[in-house]
């Protein structure tokens, strides 16, 4: 017999995307991965917001989660734009070697 989802389910992928993200902010010194792990954060919010609109029955928070999707994708094509000017600029991608905002 198959046991429904709940909302634990739920939560427990939003945790394991948090932690997915945080390690990946923490540990690697690529921007693009970088980027990347913010994305999986923000995800990791959007699985929150929308467990719990359907847990209350409550759109509000599937509404809010399409304005978060809004912002990523802001700050993914900003942020890459950055990248390429960077890149362009020192030629890497590693955060320590990108010094431009040092005196």
């Amino acid at each position: 017999m198959l046991h429904p989802i709940t909302i634990n389910h739920y939560l427990v992928l939003s945790v394991v995307l948090l932690a997915i993200g945080v390690i990946g902010m923490l540990v690697r010194r690529n921007v693009v991965v970088m980027m990347m792990s913010v994305e999986l954060i923000l995800n990791a919010v959007n699985v929150n917001l929308i467990a719990f609109s359907k847990h209350l029955q409550d759109l509000s928070g599937q509404i809010f989660a399409i304005f978060v999707v809004v912002v990523a994708v802001a700050e993914a094509a900003i942020g890459l734009g950055i990248l390429i000017a960077l890149f362009r600029n020192k030629e890497t991608v590693q955060v320590d070697e990108i010094d431009l905002l040092k005196w």
